[in-house]
C-alpha cells in the first residue's frame, strides 16, 4: 500500500466517524433477538441505511417454511457487491445481525445505543452489528477514495448465526448467490482469529415403562437408566479435560448437559427422561467421529437396563474452524495493519466459540475472523447485560479492514 493511500483512508474514516457511529446506533435500536428470530425488520432497516451510503442492496428473504424449520419467524439476508474491475479476487465481508435476547441486569436501554465515556451500549453493539458498520464503511472508503483496486468486495449480512447459520451464509451459497474467493468474518479488534471450536448438540430420550412407586419392580425406570448415561457422559468429560489443543486461545474439548426433563409424578416410576447435551470440539477433532463415539457411549451405558431404549437425535452440529493455507496473505495483512493501527502486537489465535466463518471454510473458502470489538467477550459483555463497544475500536478496526483489502486487491 502506498503512503498516500494509507493517509487517505485514515483521514476519510476520521472525517466519517460520527456518521459511522450514527449508522451503528440505528442498527442497535432495531431489535433482532434470536430466538424468537423475527429479523426481517432489522434487515429492512440495514438495507435502508446501506442504500443511504450509496450502495445497491440485494434483499434475499428466506422462505417462511424454511425459517420455521430452524425455529425462526423471518430473515432477509443482504448482499452488497462493489466491483472495482472485472478481474481480480472476490472478497466477502460477513457479519450477522441477529442477537441473543437482552436478559436482565441492564443499566442502559438494551436497544438504545447510548454512548457513555466513548463506549456504545446495546445488544449487538459488539456482537456483531458493529461489523455491519466496520465493513460497510471500509468499503465506502475504498469506493469514495477511488483507489486503484482489482476485483470485487461483497458484504454478506445475515440473520441466523445465533441458531447455527444454516439460513445465512450456508443458504446464500446453496442458492448460488455468492461464491467468494476469500472471507473476512465478524470478530474483535485485538486478535486475528484463524480457528475456533465446533459444537454438537444432541437430544437423548430415554424410554421405559411407568409403574406405581409402591411397585417399582413392575415398571422400567427411565430415570435410573438416564442416570447411568449421565454418569458415562461426565466420566468422559473428565477424560476430555486431559486433551489440549495445539492452537493458542483454545483449551480442551468439553461436554455439558444443559437441559433435563422427565417424570410424571412423585409417586410414579418415570417412563421417559429427556436430556440435551453440548459437546465442544477443538479444531483437531473430526465432528462426525465425535458424534459417532458419543452416540455409542450413551447407548452402551444403558445396554444392560431391562426394558429401556434410547432415541438420540442431532439438534445441531457446527464444524470446528481450522485455517486453510490460502488464508495466510489475509492473516498477515490484518495482523500487520492491526498492530500498526492499535500500536500493540496483535496475535494470531483461536477462540473457544463457533461462528459463521466455519460455513465458508466448509466450502473450501479461506476465511479469517477480524472486526470491531474489545480485547475479549468479557470486556465487551458479549451475551451479557450492558454489552458495549469502544468507539475508538470501531474506527480503528475499520481502518485495518480497509487497508487489508487494499493489500489483497492492489492493482
Amino acid at each position: 500500500m502506498l503512503d498516500g493511500q494509507n493517509t487517505s483512508i485514515d483521514d476519510f474514516l476520521s472525517q466519517n466517524r460520527d456518521r459511522q457511529v450514527a449508522f451503528l446506533k440505528e442498527l442497535v435500536r432495531v431489535p433482532s433477538d434470536n430466538p424468537s428470530g423475527d429479523c426481517a425488520a432489522h434487515g429492512a432497516k440495514a438495507a435502508e441505511l446501506l442504500e443511504g451510503l450509496g450502495f445497491e442492496v440485494e434483499r434475499h428473504p428466506v422462505p417462511a417454511d424454511l425459517c420455521r424449520e430452524y425455529g425462526m419467524i423471518s430473515a432477509t439476508n443482504l448482499i452488497v457487491r462493489h466491483r472495482f474491475t472485472d478481474d481480480g479476487p472476490v472478497i466477502a465481508l460477513n457479519a450477522h445481525g441477529d442477537v441473543v435476547a437482552p436478559g436482565d441486569g441492564w443499566t442502559t436501554d438494551p436497544y438504545g445505543g447510548e454512548v457513555i465515556d466513548g463506549w456504545m451500549y446495546g445488544r449487538g453493539a459488539a456482537v456483531s452489528k458493529s461489523d455491519f458498520a466496520t465493513y460497510a464503511f471500509a468499503l465506502m472508503a475504498l469506493r469514495d477514495l477511488n483507489l486503484p483496486l482489482r476485483g470485487c468486495v461483497e458484504l454478506h449480512f445475515t440473520y441466523d448465526e445465533e441458531v447455527g447459520g444454516h439460513l445465512g451464509p450456508r443458504w446464500l451459497m446453496a442458492q448460488g448467490l455468492v461464491k467468494p474467493d476469500l472471507v473476512i468474518s465478524a470478530g474483535f479488534s485485538y486478535s486475528v482469529v484463524t480457528a475456533h471450536n465446533g459444537c454438537l448438540h444432541l437430544e437423548t430420550v430415554v424410554r421405559g415403562k411407568s409403574a406405581h412407586a409402591a411397585r417399582p419392580d413392575t415398571g422400567h425406570d427411565a430415570l435410573a437408566a438416564a442416570t447411568k448415561a449421565l454418569a458415562a457422559i461426565y466420566a468422559q468429560r473428565e477424560k476430555l479435560s486431559a486433551v489440549e489443543s495445539e492452537i493458542d486461545g483454545i483449551d480442551s474439548p468439553n461436554i455439558t448437559v444443559g437441559l433435563i426433563e422427565g417424570g410424571i409424578n412423585t409417586n410414579v416410576v418415570p417412563d421417559k427422561v429427556t436430556f440435551r447435551l453440548d459437546r465442544r470440539m477443538i479444531p483437531e477433532e473430526d465432528a462426525e467421529q465425535v458424534e459417532a463415539e458419543l452416540r455409542q457411549l450413551i447407548e452402551a451405558s444403558v445396554a444392560e437396563c431391562d426394558g429401556i431404549r434410547v432415541d438420540i437425535s442431532r439438534i445441531m452440529r457446527a464444524q470446528p474452524l481450522a485455517p486453510l493455507p490460502a488464508v495466510q496473505p489475509a492473516v498477515d495483512a490484518l495482523q500487520r495493519h492491526a498492530s500498526a493501527t492499535f500500536d500493540t502486537e496483535i496475535p494470531v489465535m483461536g477462540v473457544p466459540l463457533y461462528t459463521d466463518a466455519r460455513l465458508y471454510m466448509q466450502e473450501g473458502i479461506p476465511t479469517v475472523i477480524y472486526g470491531a470489538g474489545p480485547t475479549s467477550l468479557l470486556e465487551a459483555n458479549g451475551h451479557r447485560a450492558d454489552e458495549r463497544l469502544r468507539l475508538d475500536d470501531l474506527e480503528k478496526a475499520t481502518i485495518v479492514v480497509a487497508k487489508t483489502l487494499c493489500d489483497l486487491m492492489s492493482a
